[in-house]
């Protein structure tokens, strides 16, 4: 186990009306200093297809399309006792500052990327938020019950009403 403190902000501007929240970013993320660094996450090839975009391949494009499309990305937790990438060892949490993303921006809905997410926002977030989060499938390859198809399919269905 290793304590490791999230060192990037949250994706959003004044126009974003979906929040996506992760639980804390994997050790490819955290080198590279990003969210969804590890190249089989299937995240972005998720949003692409969602927006209708090519998939994103450097981090101001990225930054483009999520906020292009008016959503919000961050995790639910600023720092924590975590072993690698392992979403199932974190341990000793401090919740990030969702209240306060919140208040800046004009968020509609908040999207899980995982149950492991949504559990630890309503573990330490909703009540404080006062709002609730849709749970949707990891896109973490860790998570291989998923196909890119399904995973998208099930996505879509949940966010097509907020996308534009």
């Amino acid at each position: 186990m290793e304590h490791v403190e999230h060192t990037f902000e949250p994706i959003y501007d004044s126009r974003s009306r979906i929040l996506i929240l992760g639980t804390f970013p994997s050790v490819r993320s955290r080198e590279a200093g990003f969210y969804y660094h590890h190249p089989r996450n299937r995240f972005w090839a998720v949003l692409a297809d969602l927006t209708g975009e090519a998939c994103p391949e450097t981090i101001p494009e990225k930054k483009a399309m999520l906020l292009k499309h008016h959503i919000a990305i961050w995790d639910v937790v600023s720092s924590c006792d975590i072993q690698g990438s392992s979403d199932s060892s974190i341990k000793n949490v401090r919740p990030a500052d969702i209240g306060g993303l919140l208040d800046k921006a004009p968020i509609q809905q908040i999207f899980g990327n995982g149950g492991k997410a949504c559990q630890l926002y309503h573990k330490y977030a909703e009540e404080k938020t006062g709002r609730g989060i849709i749970c949707l499938p990891s896109t973490s390859p860790a998570n291989a019950a998923y196909s890119l198809a399904r995973l998208t399919d099930i996505w879509r269905q949940a966010m097509e009403p907020f996308i534009k």
